[in-house]
């Protein structure tokens, strides 16, 4: 492998790793001497620097790190919001109602309720902070449950659990939730 090609590995293994990482490891990895390594770093730090790219490349105490410059803070800033606040989904819509209704409840458990498998919609649920670990269940396997949190009482506009609608009304739990001002929901998509 040429050492363009190295640095080129060099940079990808720390966009994927993101966290920061000694040059032993890396020269490791590549099977290459660690001050080879060393000068690929230093020579990828200085072309990050230039004035029109978003990455620089840290160096902390003996490991190395890629993040976003500064300078691009709002941006990133920016963007990370808006992942967050997208709009529920149906199946986050159910998901939210199996938990808030029965909580502290197993993955399993969503999966048994809904009929179909939940794990992305969990993922992004734990992403936008509306549910939260919540211990291990006492069962065969000690599954991990999971609980609505704070996020979720104030996106719902609600003070507690108590305040949500029963589940004996002429509505379904899942419809009363849905007019509490949320933004419109997605088509179909898991999430």
């Amino acid at each position: 492998m040429e050492l363009k090609q190295y640095q080129g590995a060099l940079e990808a293994m720390l966009f994927a790793h993101a966290e920061p990482i000694s040059s032993a490891r890396l020269a490791e990895v590549l099977e290459i001497e660690e001050p080879v390594v060393e000068r690929l770093l230093v020579n990828l730090s200085g072309e990050l620097m230039e004035d029109d790219r978003g990455l620089t490349l840290l160096h902390l105490e003996d490991r190395w790190q890629l993040a976003t410059k500064n300078e691009y803070a709002t941006y990133v800033k920016r963007v990370l919001d808006t992942r967050r606040n997208t709009p529920l989904s149906q199946a986050a819509l159910e998901v939210l109602a199996v938990i808030a209704y029965n909580q502290p409840v197993s993955r399993s458990f969503i999966d048994q309720v809904r009929g179909v498998d939940s794990s992305s919609v969990v993922s992004g649920l734990l992403e936008k902070g509306l549910i939260a670990e919540a211990g291990r269940l006492d069962l065969p396997g000690r599954p991990v449950s999971f609980a609505t949190t704070d996020v979720f009482l104030r996106a719902f506009g609600l003070s507690s659990l108590s305040q949500l609608p029963s589940l004996h009304g002429d509505d379904l739990p899942l419809e009363e939730l849905a007019r509490t001002g949320l933004p419109p929901l997605e088509s179909d998509e898991e999430g």
